[in-house]
């Protein structure tokens, strides 16, 4: 039976993936995202050196579902019925990409800019098929890329999310509770960040940190079908 194991420590993907039948296994990446994204823009970014938010949360998923899948933890280093997912969330204001702030300051200031306006949040999908293959099996059908034949691939899933037209006092309350240091964008909609987004436009799964149906059709590009990790 074929085992998730998700290249991220962050609680809110694992009780996404566990709601959704599937308990991954957990291993994080020691991935440096500067370094990663700086070498990004000097190869793939536009005269600019302006790398698409689009295209940086996927260079860090990849860069970290490869990085743990090349570093296996010691009980996993044998195992043959693997598939790494890496993700990677960020922000989108005003063209500019944010990431987890770096102290109080700075959430303060970011909820000041967010306040009663609209940003996209988008979160990178990244999958490493480490499965052996199954030589007994039929060919892959057509689209598919094919069981345990080193597959990867990937894609972003964007959610436009409207923010709340906080007051001076409901910013300071919150970040002095310390979640948004912890977390893209420095909000959350699933904790207690949730009443401070008005709506969203997209995927809610995504804007925790993981689409689900995103992951549904990537898994489906190497002929694994998502309920076959159920309770996996």
């Amino acid at each position: 039976m074929t085992r998730l194991l998700l290249a991220s420590a962050s609680p809110a993907r694992r009780a996404t993936l566990r709601a959704a039948g599937i308990e991954p296994l957990v291993a994080t990446s020691s991935v440096d995202e500067d370094a990663a994204l700086a070498a990004a823009r000097e190869r793939f970014a536009g005269p600019q050196g302006v790398l698409d938010p689009v295209d940086a949360v996927l260079v860090l998923a990849q860069a970290k579902a490869h990085d743990v899948a090349a570093h296996l933890p010691d009980e996993l280093a044998e195992a043959d019925d693997l598939v790494v997912l890496g993700c990677d969330s960020m922000l989108e204001l005003d063209g500019e990409i944010l990431g987890k702030p770096r102290d109080e300051a700075d959430a303060t200031d970011r909820w000041r800019a967010m306040r009663g306006r609209a940003g996209t949040l988008h979160t990178g999908h990244w999958l490493v098929d480490l499965r052996q293959p199954d030589e007994s099996a039929p060919a892959p059908r057509p689209g598919m890329l094919g069981a345990g034949r080193g597959a990867v691939l990937g894609d972003t899933s964007s959610t436009v999310v409207h923010f709340a037209d906080l007051s001076d006092d409901e910013i300071a309350a919150y970040v002095a509770t310390r979640e948004p240091l912890a977390v893209a964008g420095a909000f959350t909609i699933d904790g207690l960040g949730g009443p401070f987004v008005e709506r969203i436009e997209g995927d809610h799964h995504g804007v925790v940190g993981l689409s689900l149906p995103l992951l549904r059709t990537l898994l489906a590009q190497i002929d694994l079908p998502l309920h076959t990790l159920w309770n996996a």
